[in-house]
């Protein structure tokens, strides 16, 4: 390979606190022959953890990235860490939930289509049939999986048998109107996205449009979030939020949270996939 060709890394670091982690951490990658191009960093002295972002260059060569990720395993094991190496770019392989609603899928594929986000959409799987034309305008396969309550066992059955067959990594659901069942939400734990019409933790469940007009809100807003088994209450990773008043109805209100949910919903699987995103507990620190 031309030695003179740059490729660039991203290495996720998740670790209990302790001195003389980021000395460790260059020092290698120095050794490695790797510039720093990008560094972030947090230590929560309250929770001891601490984690780390870094964007690397450097020459091109044959096995280069299995080399590094073999050299970094042992002061990854001393240090305890929890930690990624990827070429920068890799596509995350997605599945993407909807049902009536279509601004947030139309808005993901056509990010996705653009480049704008690292990720290939590999299906689209939805309670209707409402949105399959617009899948296959983009060539990604639909799959109508139908929800009652008699057949939801079989519904998600027949999602994880999907999630299986495209090797999934991440789950977004853009306005995907059904409640996953806790067993699932557990196996799906850290790797689905879901998009909550409003600025939670207020207004949470049904209709929040019409929850926050009925308390006369000024500030309406969208929250992208990891799901977990208690509804509307994962992880937070990215919101919105858009200024109304007075004169708004809930249609209105309703109107000017599509915006807010595209645009917290592309920000929440942008970061995650470029690893700008570390989960923990039930909170999230979000490095970019």
């Amino acid at each position: 390979m031309d030695p003179e060709v740059e490729v660039e890394h991203v290495l996720t670091i998740a670790c209990p606190e302790r001195t003389g982690i980021v000395h460790a951490v260059t020092g290698l990658l120095l050794k490695e022959g790797r510039d720093i191009v990008e560094l972030k960093q947090f230590g929560d002295h309250r929770a001891g953890q601490f984690f780390m972002r870094v964007g690397v260059a450097g020459p091109e060569a044959e096995g280069l990235t299995e080399r590094m990720r073999s050299d970094f395993g042992a002061l990854a094991a001393d240090y305890q860490m929890d930690w990624t190496l990827t070429p920068k770019g890799t596509k995350k392989r997605v599945l993407i939930m909807v049902s009536k609603f279509d601004h947030c899928l139309n808005d993901l594929l056509h990010r996705a289509r653009l480049g704008e986000l690292p990720i290939e959409v590999l299906a689209v799987v939805s309670n209707h049939t409402d949105h399959q034309g617009l899948a296959e305008w983009h060539n990604v396969p639909f799959f109508h999986v139908p929800v009652t309550a008699d057949t939801k066992p079989a519904a998600e059955a027949r999602l994880l048998e999907l999630i299986g067959k495209f090797d999934v990594e991440l789950v977004v659901l853009a306005r995907y109107m059904q409640v996953l069942s806790d067993e699932l939400s557990r196996q799906l734990t850290g790797k689905t996205i879901n998009i909550h019409h409003s600025f939670l933790p207020s207004f949470k469940g049904a209709k929040p449009y019409h929850q926050a007009w009925d308390r006369g809100v000024k500030t309406v807003g969208a929250t992208a979030h990891y799901v977990n088994a208690e509804l509307d209450e994962g992880p937070i990773i990215s919101q919105q939020v858009q200024d109304v008043d007075h004169t708004y109805s809930p249609e209105d209100l309703v109107a000017a949270g599509r915006d807010t949910e595209c645009k917290a919903l592309s920000n929440a699987v942008k970061w995650h996939c470029e690893g700008r995103v570390f989960l923990y507990n039930n909170r999230t620190v979000v490095l970019r």
